[in-house]
């Protein structure tokens, strides 16, 4: 991760084929992860991945949701989990 003057850039590989693509992926930054998910794939969000630990910090959990808009790219929900 790098603070680009208040805007988190995460740089990595690929966790899966399918995420591997010519274009970025934006994240949303929610506070209730579990409830967006559910809220938007009642309104017919295609999600490619239910929301799931991505990586432990010493403060909080960092928990994603990844789906796909209708052109098909790839976007984010987030939520940092306190510990």
């Amino acid at each position: 991760f790098f603070d680009c003057d208040g805007v988190r850039l995460m740089m990595g590989l690929p966790e899966n084929p399918e995420f591997d693509h010519p274009s970025s992926i934006i994240y949303f930054k929610v506070q209730n992860l579990q409830l967006t998910y559910e809220t938007l794939l009642k309104r017919g969000v295609n999600f490619v991945a239910e929301p799931h630990l991505v990586a432990p910090m010493p403060d909080h959990d960092l928990w994603m949701a990844f789906f796909k808009d209708p052109d098909n790219n790839f976007l984010a929900l987030m939520s940092e989990i306190r510990k």
